[in-house]
């Protein structure tokens, strides 16, 4: 039995597309500094770089430690999101005990490797302090239709990582770009049934990245397991997302989907590198670099 068949969802095209429309009709709706304030707090800030260095990722952390001395008002981000081979360096760095840190693992972006070169590696970051891991679906398996051996990759990382530290959060990234509407729906109930706690659009290393169509999909699915099981599962939407206007549009399915309970860092998060500087100049209303 296909998942969207166990779970009672399968998309529907025209009814994605025409609902996607009706919010950016709505979307005046989001379009405001009380929006933009919550984002902030929802935003994972993004250093994912073939360039990055210790030295700047310290400059990054440093800048979380000192939001609050320039921007008293407004909201630390959810988490810095960086390379595993970091994650020591920035926990070390780290003084926002509020702030996580987050490792792309599973030998992102491409999640092509041995499966226990990927649990290794997710292993070590969490060994070395990271609080959150997000892995992109083995494809290589789901697109040959082994759905058997993509979860079981999910649930040999999961279980490698929580043996470590039962509090640490598992993101799955669908990379749904390159998937039909059927396979985000088939490839999310995938990954919740295997052990995600979020599922996230895209790597951001891939065209099209993130879509507010494939945002709808993947609330839905979140929605129909939620109604069946009783467990939340978050949603990030990553990759290509920027503008304080994005960050409206993704809010705004969000709160219309899922409601008011999933606009909480612990259920909805931005992939961001770009957006906490455009938030908050959306906010005081002018041109802020700060990040």
């Amino acid at each position: 039995m296909e998942l969207t068949e166990k779970y009672g969802y399968r998309p529907d095209a025209s009814e994605i597309e025409a609902f996607v429309e009706n919010i950016k009709t709505d979307i005046r709706k989001w379009e405001n500094a009380e929006t933009y304030r919550r984002c902030l707090g929802l935003v994972d800030l993004t250093s994912l770089h073939v360039t990055d260095t210790p030295e700047g990722i310290e400059a990054m952390v440093a800048k979380v430690n000192n939001f609050k001395a320039h921007y008293p008002d407004l909201e630390l981000p959810a988490s810095i999101c960086i390379y595993p081979n970091f994650a020591k360096v920035a926990v070390k760095a780290r003084k926002a005990r509020k702030v996580d840190i987050t490792c792309v693992g599973g030998c992102f972006p491409s999640s092509q490797s041995f499966q226990d070169v990927k649990i290794l590696e997710c292993r070590h970051a969490v060994e070395d302090g990271a609080d959150e891991i997000d892995i992109v679906l083995a494809q290589n398996a789901f697109l040959g239709g082994n759905y058997d051996r993509a979860t079981e990759e999910i649930i040999g990382i999961g279980d490698a990582i929580r043996e470590i530290n039962d509090k640490v959060i598992l993101k799955v990234i669908l990379e749904t770009g390159t998937l039909n509407y059927g396979q985000i729906a088939e490839a999310s109930f995938l990954a919740i049934e295997a052990g995600a706690d979020f599922i996230k659009t895209s790597t951001g290393k891939t065209e099209p990245a993130a879509t507010p169509e494939a945002a709808a999909i993947m609330c839905n699915c979140i929605n129909a397991y939620h109604e069946k099981s009783g467990r939340k599962i978050g949603f990030k939407p990553a990759g290509g997302i920027a503008s304080a206007e994005d960050a409206a549009l993704y809010y705004g399915i969000v709160d219309t989907i899922l409601g008011k309970e999933w606009l909480d860092p612990s259920l909805f998060r931005f992939g961001a590198s770009r957006m906490a500087n455009n938030l908050i100049s959306a906010i005081r209303g002018c041109n802020v670099t700060y990040y």
